[in-house]
């Protein structure tokens, strides 16, 4: 099967950058949602909380259960609380979704300012406020989502202008509903990174952390993807690789297989069209278990950089590193 590395000092340096625009550790959330980013859920908990990071940012309720003891608080963006727990915040994605939520519950409140898709509407700010009293929660934030941080558009600005009235207008609300002191945020890794003077309570880091947003060199990748060789055979010219006889060799040479495929979350459409960082070519089809190259190495790195494989599938980094499956080992190097 393959596997995985992890980078620590990359990690580390793409936390600097980003605590360098944060001011402080404490102001970092790391974004471990779907095994943090295909990194793994557990490994990067660890590595953040040596770091000193304290906050984090999960999908579920079962993620957040698994790292609870790394964190001091976890966001939880999309589930419901199955039992009180002082760590955990819950998100109030829709105003008709209040009524879910159990009494007591440590919720922030998502507000759509323009990127239609979670979030109440910027109108029904009151309302919510009204109804998560009512219900008996502790409000404790207010956030939104960027849709375009990482596009050079006024659309970052139309947003965080947006924003900017939802604050003024929540300050005010805490006080009559008595939620003070309220906490703000809404910066991602692309809108963090072009801030210059950064205020708000916390930033929600993902993509930045793991070193693969895109045209920014200083962020490093922190996973490699490596596979074992299963066997070798020497093939003639004109000889035909692997199902289909897609491949056909233009001069005598060895062709290894190596232990992992589309199975292992490798997309099948980089078959006939991926060449390693060691400049090792991929020849024939990517297998469900299995994939062969010109190579005789025992052992293969097939990428190191998500950012130059996702091109070749005609995707984006966010979906080559998240579709490597849970069960491949991972090991912090």
């Amino acid at each position: 099967m393959a596997y995985i590395t992890l980078n620590k000092n990359n990690f580390f340096n793409n936390l600097d950058i980003i605590t360098n625009q944060t001011k402080s550790k404490d102001k970092v959330a790391i974004v471990l949602k779907d095994n943090a980013y295909g990194h793994g859920l557990l490994e990067i908990a660890l590595l953040a909380q040596k770091y000193g990071i304290k906050k984090a940012v999960v999908r579920s309720e079962i993620e957040a259960k698994k790292i609870e003891k790394f964190f001091e608080y976890i966001l939880v963006l999309a589930d419901y609380p199955s039992r009180a727990n002082e760590k955990m915040r819950y998100t109030i994605n829709d105003i008709n979704s209040i009524q879910k939520f159990t009494k007591g519950t440590k919720v922030e409140l998502k507000v759509d300012t323009g990127m239609h898709r979670n979030g109440i509407d910027m109108s029904e700010l009151r309302e919510a406020f009204l109804k998560i009293k009512e219900a008996g929660l502790n409000l404790e934030a207010i956030f939104m989502h960027h849709r375009s941080a990482d596009e050079l558009s006024s659309e970052w600005f139309w947003q965080n202008s947006n924003f900017k009235k939802i604050k003024y207008q929540a300050k005010e609300l805490a006080t009559e509903f008595g939620f003070e002191p309220l906490r703000f945020h809404s910066a991602n890794s692309a809108s963090i990174l072009r801030t210059s003077d950064f205020d708000e309570d916390m930033a929600r880091v993902g993509i930045a952390a793991y070193g693969c947003l895109d045209a920014n060199e200083k962020l490093l990748p922190v996973l490699s993807l490596h596979a074992d060789k299963i066997s070798s055979r020497n093939v003639k010219k004109g000889q035909k690789i692997g199902y289909g006889g897609t491949k056909t060799v233009q001069k005598d040479c060895t062709v290894s297989n190596y232990n992992f495929g589309y199975a292992d979350g490798f997309f099948r459409t980089l078959s006939n069209n991926f060449t390693t960082p060691d400049a090792k070519e991929l020849v024939g089809r990517i297998s469900m278990d299995n994939s062969s190259f010109i190579s005789e190495d025992e052992k293969l790195l097939i990428f190191n950089d998500a950012r130059v494989v996702a091109p070749l599938v005609g995707t984006i980094s966010y979906e080559i590193l998240t579709s490597l499956k849970a069960d491949l080992k991972r090991e912090i190097v």
